[in-house]
């Protein structure tokens, strides 16, 4: 029998690349597996729809869902992970020195719907009592100009969001002390080009991710994977065929590491980083599926909520395809 052409489209990870490379096949399909940026790859899927299935940030994905037609459903296979506290960055010329600083504050972000300043500001509020109202939003690309949102939002007044000029970047600018602080996915460049001018909020940021942690027992979810909504009403099959696929690929990744003949990572100390790992979060540290992730899953809903992404709360159960877990 002929097999399913799917294209599909995420970044080089080692929890997927069995999958890139062929180890690991998803029953049913003949995956062709595109590996590019993530913002690529989000951009050309929130705005074109061009791959059959794709990484996608998870705050995009659950605003989306609130269209009238979807254009996409999700499974629960999270291909991207990350404790942030370590994301949030301070002008030197700011003069902040804790969270409660930031309130009247400029913060770039380089757009405000990216999940990885969707869980930041819902981390300040939550922790820190600094809500999103508290300080003005200045968006724009982060070393080259011009950057958009990949996907339009609607915010009220009280949420102060602008675009930065045409020919700024936000890296240059909180260097400069034009943005006071900065939250965003990726470390600016002026940040280790300029560490006398752009810094981190959190320096010490392990403890402090590892005491929300144990607080909350929240691992922050940025991507997911999405099929789009086309492809499932005609194959629904495809979601349980992928998400099998990509527990197989995240088990071949994960094992590996623990491996003491020849390490599988360019770290001299990766079994110890793995056995703390173990006894932070348990063996079961990047979990796929639905229960493992709700508290996780459950606040990012009320955070998408609260910062003006989404009209109504969206619940776990509603991110994922019917039957897959």
């Amino acid at each position: 029998m002929n097999k399913l052409r799917l294209s599909f489209a995420c970044w080089d990870y080692d929890r997927t690349r069995a999958l890139a490379d062929g180890t690991v096949r998803p029953d049913g399909i003949d995956l062709t597996y595109l590996s590019l940026p993530v913002e690529e790859t989000f951009f050309r899927m929130m705005r074109g729809r061009e791959f059959d299935a794709s990484e996608m940030s998870l705050s995009s994905y659950t605003a989306s869902l609130n269209a009238e037609n979807p254009p996409f459903i999700a499974i629960p296979a999270f291909p991207s992970r990350f404790f942030r506290h370590s994301c949030i960055f301070i002008s030197a010329k700011s003069g902040i020195r804790r969270p409660e600083d930031l309130k009247g504050k400029r913060v770039g972000v380089p757009e405000y719907q990216m999940t990885a300043p969707v869980w930041i500001r819902g981390i300040l509020s939550d922790d820190h009592g600094v809500k999103v109202t508290d300080y003005e939003h200045l968006s724009g690309g982060e070393e080259e100009p011009g950057r958009i949102d990949k996907l339009k939002i609607d915010l009220p007044p009280s949420i102060k969001v602008r675009a930065i000029g045409p020919t700024q970047t936000l890296s240059q600018m909180i260097a400069a002390g034009e943005l006071d602080a900065m939250v965003t996915a990726r470390a600016p460049s002026t940040f280790h080009k300029q560490p006398d001018a752009v810094k981190r909020l959190f320096p010490d940021y392990v403890p402090a991710e590892r005491d929300y942690y144990r607080r909350t027992k929240i691992f922050p979810i940025m991507h997911t994977v999405v099929i789009r909504d086309d492809v499932h009403a005609q194959h629904p099959w495809v979601a349980d065929s992928l998400y099998r696929a990509f527990c197989a690929a995240r088990d071949i990744a994960v094992h590996g590491l623990y491996d003491t003949d020849a390490l599988h990572l360019s770290l001299p100390f990766l079994i110890d980083h793995v056995e703390e790992t173990w006894r932070v979060f348990g063996k079961d540290f990047w979990s796929y599926g639905l229960e493992p992730n709700r508290p996780t899953l459950a606040a990012l809903g009320d955070y998408v909520h609260e910062q003006h992404l989404s009209p109504r709360k969206v619940a776990p159960e509603e991110l994922f395809a019917p039957g897959v877990v």
